[in-house]
């Protein structure tokens, strides 16, 4: 018999076939906005103040003052520099403005690219009113709240001046205690609308192009924007950040795609991601670009494990590595795909299990570009070539460290002489509940406070024998354990004397919602704009 297997991600599958894969690829951080920074600066997080100490671990609204600072150096602008057309398609959840809405302090052409078009915040399951959700639950519950105890004060004192039992209850105070009532109400029913305007739209460069966004037809915008700009700019080198919007909740999907897959909604939307890689791939392969593109694809952390609803497991899996999104330490909120591909350039089909990062490619597209990297900042991203190429036998990297927030959670060591590859666990989330594998009920795990276990000593893992890190080792099990976890906390130090305290863009202070920065092609909450075509 023939046993023919079905390929659900068949051109992201034949781009790792022409291109170079990445086993131990690690994302700087767990969540996207940190992740985000590091990618496109070459630096941990913590280095540009893109964390939190108090729990806010992402940029919470469009209108808030924290983002990437302007003094960050992103790789688009060296190669904007270096005479590349540059322009980023789709998600970036980076920051907008700091103290007008339109001084765009934050925006993604202040940060080097030429063109923009996308959602300047993220993609939200409130975007869709879904049956999970980020903010409007739980600003709904507290305004229910609210109202409920103004309604019982405003009952009170209605009757206290009926009956005269309450002394200085006047109609005035009734009054006033009603309207703030009814506007505590009127808000909880129309926050999840207002929710949708504040957040999410989409921008082409500084303007307004859709708000809020109907995200059933975002996925052909977003390819007719590729198509566009490649043709635009293919005479002449050019830098393309395609963010996809996509194996995100709400997953959304347009209908083609809707019921195709066996694993459920995550995996339609999978399906169409993928989809549309290959429509990208097809479009450089039209305009004869192909040979003379490098094209990179990855992820900014891996799986939402506590995205599920009922039996439905909304947030993708990890596979056999251990955690998920939010998770600094643990391999499935780090461990993300890496795909190389350069025709020509570059081996087809060759496989590399040395750890690597994302914050590498900013070295690697500069040193492409013929640029340097900074040299009045610490970057701590490697240049990859010679190790995609072949011509180097190991990675730069001897220690990687795992921020949760401005917490180190841990940190790993390639022992090249052992061909080991041990981590180093000082910190890691308590699941809930018992003897689960993430923190369901939350919506994602937290990094400090009574919701973590410290380790003394550390736990110890050797991940090129145990990636699934199921089996801590111990001074009996590891001879080699305490110089293992002496050289890593060696190593953790000399990398804290690096750190330069700046101003943490996602605390409180810069990351709660300013309703004078709020973008609006009207007068919020009245905003509704459509500047795009229907494509066709």
């Amino acid at each position: 018999m023939l046993r023919l297997e079905h390929s659900w991600t068949p051109n992201i599958d034949r781009l790792a076939a022409d291109g170079v894969r990445l086993t131990q690829h690690l994302a700087a951080a767990p969540l996207c906005t940190p992740s985000r920074a590091a990618f496109l600066t070459g630096r941990y997080p913590l280095r540009s103040g893109m964390v939190s100490s108090q729990g806010l671990r992402v940029l919470q609204w469009t209108a808030v003052s924290g983002g990437l600072p302007p003094s960050e150096i992103t790789f688009a602008k060296i190669l904007k520099a270096k005479g590349y057309t540059t322009g980023l398609i789709g998600k970036w959840h980076l920051g907008l403005s700091c103290a007008s809405p339109d001084d765009h302090c934050h925006h993604p052409l202040n940060h080097g690219f030429d063109h923009f078009y996308g959602m300047p915040f993220s993609m939200m399951a409130d975007c869709e009113r879904w049956e999970l959700s980020e903010k409007r639950a739980v600003l709904e519950s507290r305004l229910d709240v609210c109202f409920q105890l103004v309604a019982l004060a405003t009952l009170t004192l209605t009757i206290g001046k009926l009956t005269h039992l309450i002394p200085g209850a006047s109609w005035t105070l009734v009054i006033w205690s009603a309207v703030v009532c009814l506007l505590l109400f009127a808000t909880s029913c129309l926050v999840g609308a207002l929710i949708m305007h504040a957040d999410c739209f989409l921008m082409r460069n500084h303007s307004i192009a859709e708000q809020p966004m109907r995200s059933q037809r975002t996925t052909p915008l977003m390819l007719q924007e590729v198509s566009s700009f490649v043709k635009r700019h293919k005479q002449g080198p050019f830098l393309l950040f395609v963010s996809f919007l996509h194996v995100h909740t709400p997953l959304v999907t347009t209908e083609n795609f809707r019921g195709r897959s066996p694993h459920g909604l995550y995996g339609d939307n999978t399906e169409e991601m993928d989809w549309m890689v290959g429509q990208i791939l097809e479009t450089l392969d039209t305009e004869g670009l192909t040979n003379s593109t490098l094209v990179y694809f990855t992820s900014d952390h891996g799986g939402s494990l506590e995205a599920r609803f009922g039996n439905n497991q909304y947030g993708g899996w990890n596979g056999i590595y251990k955690g998920g999104k939010g998770m600094a330490g643990w391999e499935g909120g780090i461990r993300v795909p890496g795909i190389f591909r350069w025709p020509g350039v570059l081996p087809a089909g060759r496989v590399i299990h040395e750890p690597t990062s994302l914050m590498d490619i900013f070295p690697t597209v500069v040193h492409l570009a013929g640029g340097q990297v900074p040299q009045d900042r610490v970057v701590d991203g490697r240049d990859l070539l010679a190790l995609l190429q072949g011509t180097a036998r190991h990675s730069d990297h001897e220690f990687l460290m795992h921020y949760c927030e401005s917490f180190l959670h841990a940190a790993r060591w390639h022992q090249r002489d052992r061909g080991a590859v041990w981590k180093v666990h000082f910190t890691t989330p308590i699941f809930q509940p018992d003897g689960a594998g993430a923190c369901y009920g939350q919506i994602v795990c937290p990094c400090s406070g009574n919701r973590v276990t410290h380790h003394a000593p550390p736990l110890l893992f050797d991940l090129s024998r145990d990636p699934s890190e199921a089996h801590a080792l111990t001074p009996d099990t590891e001879p080699s354990f305490h110089q293992v976890v002496e050289t890593v906390a060696r190593a953790v130090a000399a990398h804290r004397q690096t750190l330069i305290p700046v101003p943490l863009q996602l605390d409180a202070a810069d990351n709660t919602w300013k309703p004078w920065l709020q973008p609006c092609c009207g007068r919020f909450p009245f905003c509704w704009c459509d500047r795009d075509a229907d494509p066709r």
